[in-house]
C-alpha cells in the first residue's frame, strides 16, 4: 500500500446491470421500459432552443417540481428532485441518517443501500426476509437510526400493503422512514396518502421505469416541507446545479402526459401477467411480482447455467450471486415479441436439459 492510500475512503461499489455495446440483443437485465417516452418528450427535445444551453439551469428545478406537485396534488414545497432516484436516495442517506443507532433495511433488497451506508459511515443492520421473501412489520420495532424499505421490493418484486407500511411509521416516530417506490406504478398503492399523517415519511420515486426516461436520470422525493428543506440544504452544499435544462423541461412534459403513462403501464402489466403463466408452465417458481420484472427460479436447472445460455443466445437477464438468491434470475418485462423469443428459447433449452 502506498503511504497516501491510508487517507483514501475505500468502499465496495455497487455493480450496475450490464450495458452491452451491441445492439442485436434482447435486453431484459436492467428493468428499463421497452416502450419509448411520451411523444411530448420528443417534442421538447427536438424543438429545444440550444442557444439557451450557455445558461445554467434553474437550481430550484421549479418547472419540474411544479409539474410533479400538480400531478400528485401536493405543495411544491413537498417535492425534491435529483439525478435519478439513486441521487435522491444517496442525498437522503447523507441528510437523514446521522445517528449511532443502525439504520434498518431487508437483507434482500436494492443492493445500493449498504453501499451508501458504508460510503457515509452509517451503521446498518440487514433484517432477514422470510422464506417467501416477505418482510414483517414486527421486525422493525427495534431501536434504529432510520428505516429504508423498497415497495415493491427489488429484486423480489413483492409488494407490502399500506397497513404494514403505516405500522412501521407509527412504531418509529423518531426515525426517518424512506419508502423507495421505484416500481410502484406497476402494482400496489403508493404511500403518498400517509404523508399527511406522518412527518417522518419520505417517498422516493423515479422516471426511469414507468416513464421510460432511464437515460435522462430523473428522480424525486415527496415529504413534509421540513424534510424537503433539509434535503435541499444538503444538495446546495454538494452541487447546486444538479439537473440540466433539457431534462427539466422533458421531465415536466412526461409527467403531464397522463394518458400515455397509464397506457404504457397497463401494457407492461398485461405482458407481466402473461409471462407469469408461461414461466409457471415451464417449471419456474417466483414471488408474485408487482413490478416490471419477474424474479424466477427453475425447479431443475441452475440459474447461473441458464443465465449463461441465455446470454450466449443474445438474451440478457440479471443474475445475482448472493447465497439466498443465487438460483434466481431477474427477468425484465420487454415487448411482447421479445418475451416470445425468450420463452421459445427457454422451452427449447429446458426440454433438452431438464
Amino acid at each position: 500500500m502506498k503511504p497516501w492510500e491510508s487517507g483514501i475512503r475505500k468502499v465496495t461499489p455497487y455493480i450496475p446491470g450490464e450495458q452491452p455495446r451491441i445492439s442485436d440483443i434482447i435486453k431484459l437485465n436492467t428493468n428499463e421500459n421497452p416502450y419509448p417516452p411520451s411523444p411530448a418528450v420528443e417534442k421538447v427535445i427536438s424543438g429545444y432552443p440550444t442557444e439557451t444551453l450557455r445558461l445554467y439551469p434553474d437550481p430550484a428545478c421549479q418547472v419540474l417540481v411544479d409539474a410533479i406537485a400538480e400531478y400528485y396534488g401536493i405543495g411544491r414545497d413537498c417535492v425534491f428532485v435529483g439525478i435519478g432516484s439513486d441521487d435522491v436516495l444517496a442525498l437522503s442517506f447523507l441528510t437523514f441518517f446521522n445517528q449511532e443507532l443502525p439504520i434498518l433495511f431487508p437483507d434482500i433488497t436494492y443492493s445500493f443501500y449498504d453501499v451508501w451506508a458504508e460510503l457515509y459511515r452509517i451503521p446498518f443492520r440487514r433484517i432477514p426476509l422470510d422464506e417467501g421473501f416477505a418482510w414483517h412489520k414486527e421486525d422493525y420495532r427495534i431501536p434504529n437510526g432510520g428505516i429504508v424499505l423498497a415497495n415493491p421490493n427489488a429484486p423480489t418484486g413483492l409488494y407490502a400493503n399500506l397497513n404494514d407500511i403505516e405500522d412501521v411509521l407509527s412504531h418509529n416516530p423518531d426515525s426517518i422512514v424512506i419508502i423507495d417506490e421505484a416500481y410502484i406504478d406497476f402494482g400496489g398503492t403508493s404511500a403518498l396518502p400517509l404523508l399527511k399523517k406522518y412527518d417522518n415519511l419520505l417517498i422516493v420515486q423515479t422516471f426511469s421505469k414507468s416513464r421510460s426516461l432511464a437515460g435522462m436520470r430523473i428522480g424525486y422525493a415527496m415529504g413534509n416541507p421540513l424534510l424537503i428543506r433539509y434535503l435541499n440544504d444538503v444538495k446546495y452544499s454538494f452541487n447546486s446545479y444538479t439537473m440540466n435544462r433539457v431534462t427539466l423541461e422533458a421531465g415536466a412534459a412526461a409527467i403531464k402526459d397522463r394518458d400515455y403513462f397509464v397506457q404504457n403501464c397497463q401494457n407492461i402489466i398485461h405482458t407481466r401477467e402473461e409471462s407469469k403463466k408461461r414461466l409457471a408452465r415451464l417449471g419456474f417458481s417466483f414471488p408474485d411480482s408487482m413490478t416490471n420484472f419477474i424474479f424466477a427460479s427453475h425447479e431443475h436447472i441452475d440459474a447461473e447455467e441458464l443465465f449463461t445460455a441465455l446470454k450466449e443466445h443474445g438474451i440478457f437477464v440479471r443474475h445475482f450471486g448472493a447465497d439466498r438468491i443465487k438460483n434466481y434470475l431477474r427477468i425484465t418485462i420487454g415487448l411482447p415479441q421479445q418475451m416470445d423469443t425468450l420463452f421459445d428459447f427457454l422451452a427449447s433449452y429446458i426440454e433438452k436439459h431438464a
